[in-house]
């Protein structure tokens, strides 16, 4: 059978390095980059007799995340021990929460072309990182090193419910993730410094049935590509297994990228059991009214909402939405020029359209040439309102504004003192675009008569040449009815 006679159960859980200057039970520094082994100290390379202490940032970042999620919030929470041997992880276990995770039964709301859907959470609970294998290239070396700058960084894992369906829905999931714990300021989200990773796992079952197949966890995905490449290649060797009346065995995967396919790792049923028991070094945490009510009060619209409110508020097609609300700052800027503007327009629905083109296309292109962020951007939204009013009383055509908005850049200036000063106000005075229209259909006397035998094609061309001879000053509009006018008489 193809895959279309079964159906896709997809759950993902995310792993995220919160946004701290140390790690989550010692003092040592969080910075991505240093030098091997240099951020260490005896509680985060497990030695003897040592205490952890918690992170109160990294507590309340995690928090906040289960905030943001409509999580159930337990009164009372505590971490555990996860108990098993791996390289990186010298003390031989990993603090975590098993028992009373920080948040359950929360949901992220997404949008794909089918419409949105909430994807539920299973938990979110925050544990500490392993350190970092470094095996060096070649195929003859015989062993790795150990690079434990990792080991302690606050993690922030969010389980989700087998909620999603096919691959748009596991994209749309991870990048809605991605965008929120940007905004929130809990992650920065770098997956190519493993601030963000995704474990996936998938199932597949006839159309319609009740019961779950065996379920197949794939790791080892370091990008977004990855995550997708390996579920699409997943979910066929799986189908193709079904179509033989083969059994999916319960495992653990890896993505084999060089190779585009994923290898088995370990079967559940051998999996170790991590043994997990209350950790003895740290006691239970309260969670105080206060903390959450802070944290409540603190927080903003979060990115989806944010973008949901464009469409309504400013009639933004969806594309645009999306676009300005990818970063929090652009969506200050844009909302900011927006409400600069409104009182100086008449269409303030055309405004916020008109606004929404400039921000995506010439200043967005311009922080991208200048490399800066639009929070340093020269041109502020009052200044860029103030250009698109001119453009919109017809004081200056676009052609203009394109030539304006560098010099506003350079100079800092407003684009109506600029424009004034260097004689690059729009031409609207009907005696002086008659005087000009007459010089040009005097100037292109076979056009003239081409149009007035039935060619209407050469109009454009004539107003061209109105264009070129004051040098885009002259009002299009204005051009187009005299000329229209003369050539009819």
């Amino acid at each position: 059978m193809p895959v279309t006679d079964y159906d896709i159960v997809i759950g993902l859980e995310a792993h995220a390095h919160l946004l701290t200057r140390t790690k989550m039970f010692c003092s040592c520094r969080t910075t991505f980059g240093a030098e091997a082994n240099s951020q260490t100290c005896p509680v985060c390379i497990g030695m003897p007799g040592v205490l952890p202490v918690i992170n109160r940032k990294a507590l309340m970042l995690a928090l906040r995340s289960a905030v943001a999620f409509k999580c159930e919030i337990p009164a009372t929470m505590r971490f555990d021990r996860k108990n098993y041997y791996y390289p990186d992880l010298p003390k031989n276990y990993q603090i975590s929460q098993n028992y009373t995770p920080l948040g359950v039964k929360g949901f992220v709301e997404i949008e794909t072309s089918k419409g949105r859907k909430k994807i539920g959470l299973d938990n979110i609970h925050l544990e500490e990182d392993a350190g970092k294998l470094l095996h060096p290239e070649g195929s003859g070396a015989v062993y790795s090193q150990v690079d434990l700058n990792r080991a302690g960084t606050p993690l922030l894992e969010i389980v989700t419910r087998p909620d999603m369906s096919d691959l748009d829905e596991v994209e749309a999931y991870m990048e809605t993730l991605r965008r929120t714990l940007e905004a929130l300021e809990i992650s920065d989200c770098k997956m190519q410094e493993g601030s963000l990773r995704f474990e996936a796992s998938v199932s597949l079952k006839p159309l319609g049935a009740a019961e779950l197949g065996n379920r197949v966890e794939v790791k080892n995905l370091n990008s977004v590509r990855a995550v997708l490449n390996a579920l699409a290649y997943e979910i066929d060797r799986q189908a193709a297994a079904l179509d033989a009346r083969e059994r999916i065995d319960r495992e653990t995967r890896l993505w084999n990228e060089e190779l585009s396919r994923t290898e088995r790792m370990r079967s559940k049923e051998e999996a170790q059991d991590y043994r997990y028991f209350p950790e003895p070094d740290l006691g239970p945490i309260v969670v105080l009214d206060e903390w959450l009510q802070e944290i409540s009060a603190s927080l903003q619209e979060l990115p989806n909402e944010r973008k949901w409110r464009f469409e309504d508020e400013y009639a933004l097609p969806s594309y645009d939405a999306g676009v300005l609300t990818q970063k929090r700052a652009i969506a200050d800027y844009f909302e900011a020029a927006v409400a600069a503007g409104r009182a100086e327009v008449s269409d303030p629905a055309r405004l916020a359209k008109v606004v929404s083109n400039w921000v995506m296309g010439q200043v967005l292109k311009e922080l991208n040439d200048r490399k800066v962020e639009i929070t340093d951007f020269p041109v502020t939204p009052e200044r860029l309102a103030g250009l698109v009013t001119l453009i919109e009383s017809g004081k200056i055509s676009n052609t203009i504004a394109q030539q304006l908005l560098p010099i506003m850049i350079e100079t800092g200036e407003d684009a109506g003192r600029i424009a004034e000063q260097r004689g690059m106000l729009q031409v609207s005075d009907t005696a002086e675009i008659e005087k000009l229209m007459d010089e040009v259909l005097a100037a292109n006397p076979k056009p003239v008569a081409d149009y007035r035998s039935g060619k209407k094609a050469v109009f454009g061309f004539l107003v061209g040449q109105a264009m070129r001879q004051t040098k885009g000053k002259a009002n299009p509009q204005v051009v187009a009815e005299i000329l229209t006018k003369k050539l009819e008489n």
